[in-house]
């Protein structure tokens, strides 16, 4: 029977062992994930760099989100044949993780472990941004929460294993501290398992799910599914001037007072933000409306409001969660354990507890992403509940600066985790239920900038605060992301759920 202009069918609706598969293979992307953010400070750390140098060799992973996701979202949009939509994506990012992971420890010099982050970063980023979308294209709207959450409960379980594995293999016996400017055997082997679990996972849900056809998509949304193929408006000239001359004034600012050199790179994102659009306008205006700088940098000039105010909330969020993964480490080594010393037992006795520490705040993302975060926001609705969420989190940020005992400490792990949860999970779920469902690919890909952004600025501008501030007092990093948690809570308030 034919279907009406205009008209939908609805998308199967999936069984509890659906929603697994589909989001299964972030499992085994968080796991490393997990693996480098407990152990990256550590591995850079034996390798000879100091603590206030650490954000500066992160910058590699959140710049390789910010040039990947939304050309990985672009083409995974349009992408179909034999293997699927997403699922080409998936494997291809997988199988180099896999070999990022196998390699990492092994990295014979601090240039080298650099590398490899960046190598690791971007095979994940490529696997993990078409996940994303994958849950909004396999399921129907009224799914979109139960799918969100599955997917978070999945990556606390990944966030889990990857965090505790080292610690796990320091209680088998494996040796936990190495010669100076080698890595511990727990940290090696580590990897060796997070490749493997990685790549089997992902590989699961590859052989276990099958995507619609394009036929059965525009089918299921009707008019939206031309929404792909809308050329993007052109960019205003003026807007782009605007962007290369905040990128000067921000270099100028840079050189005359004498600021780190590793700001410049932030000055030349804003510049080459503007010339992007630049270059868009003039694509469009020569009839290359199909172009893909010209379909990116149109979409992310006209996102819809909702994504605009939520992208605000993800930059205070994410500026606090970056925070946290680069100076958790260094911070109860210190102050819990004792040492500042990274070829010492008791710090790495400290290392091994924040990959504990993170297992919990992980674990119990997973248990709130089942049980805590439907029914909450059944009872006071999805911006509110995600607020609330937020506030807990910043708690928890801010008791690092008063709690010396490492087992209370785990209590300062529920409530980020509480957090956690629901930044997984809440502004996708939002997301994915107001926006074209054939564009959800470069949208969730645009919308990762604002999750990749404020990892830069952390990484550009938190040495330098460290060395002025508080050059040998970490634990006022946890104070920083306290506070911009609770700009995050703030933020969210402002966004009006679809």
């Amino acid at each position: 029977m034919a279907t009406a202009p205009g008209a939908t069918d609805r998308r199967p609706r999936q069984s509890t062992a659906g929603l697994w598969n589909i989001s299964f293979g972030f499992f085994g992307i968080q796991i490393g994930f997990a693996l480098q953010n407990a152990n990256m400070s550590r591995i850079f750390q034996s390798l000879g760099e100091s603590v206030d140098d650490l954000a500066l060799l992160w910058i590699a992973a959140p710049l390789t989100g910010l040039l990947v996701q939304p050309v990985i979202g672009h083409y995974s949009d349009r992408t179909w044949g034999r293997f699927g939509r997403r699922r080409p994506y998936f494997f291809a990012g997988a199988a180099v993780a896999a070999l990022a992971l196998f390699g990492m420890p092994n990295a014979p010099a601090l240039w080298a472990a650099a590398v490899m982050l960046w190598m690791l970063d971007a095979s994940l980023n490529v696997s993990m941004e078409p996940f994303r979308a994958f849950v909004g294209d396999m399921l129907d709207r009224d799914q979109h929460t139960a799918g969100y959450a599955v997917q978070t409960a999945l990556i606390g379980a990944g966030a889990v294993v990857g965090s505790v594995t080292p610690y796990v293999l320091d209680q088998m016996g494996i040796a936990n501290v190495a010669a100076p400017g080698g890595v511990p055997d727990t940290v090696r082997y580590g990897f060796y398992i997070g490749g493997a679990a990685l790549f089997l996972a992902v590989l699961w849900t590859v052989l276990t799910t099958r995507e619609y056809a394009p036929e059965d998509m525009a089918r299921f949304d009707g008019h939206e599914a031309q929404t792909a193929e809308t050329p993007a408006p052109p960019q205003s000239v003026a807007g782009a001037a605007g962007w290369i001359a905040c990128g000067g004034a921000t270099a100028a600012l840079v050189a005359a007072a004498g600021l780190a050199k590793e700001l410049y790179l932030l000055a030349a994102l804003l510049a080459a933000y503007g010339i992007a659009r630049l270059v868009a306008a003039r694509l469009y205006l020569s009839g290359r409306r199909d172009h893909l700088l010209t379909h990116i940098v149109g979409d992310f000039a006209g996102m819809p409001p909702v994504m605009k105010r939520l992208a605000l909330v993800q930059f205070f969020t994410w500026s606090a969660l970056f925070i946290m993964w680069i100076y958790t480490t260094p911070v109860v080594a210190q102050y819990v354990f004792g040492a500042t010393d990274p070829a010492s037992a008791a710090y790495n006795a400290g290392g091994n507890w924040v990959g504990i520490l993170f297992a919990v705040y992980n674990g119990v993302a997973a248990l709130a992403a089942l049980f805590v975060l439907r029914p909450l926001a059944r009872a006071v609705g999805k911006v509110r509940a995600h607020a609330l969420c937020l506030a807990i989190g910043a708690l928890g940020f801010l008791s690092f600066l008063l709690v010396r005992d490492a087992h209370m400490l785990l209590l300062s792990e529920v409530a980020i985790g509480i957090a956690w949860a629901s930044i997984l999970a809440m502004p996708y779920a939002i997301l994915a239920s107001s926006l074209p469902q054939a564009k959800l690919g470069i949208y969730m890909g645009l919308f990762n900038v604002f999750v990749v952004v404020p990892q830069l600025l952390v990484a550009t501008v938190m040495g330098t605060i460290v060395r002025i501030a508080f050059p040998t007092e970490p634990v006022w990093t946890m104070a920083c992301a306290a506070g911009v948690m609770a700009l995050a809570a703030l933020a969210t308030l402002r966004v009006e759920a679809p």
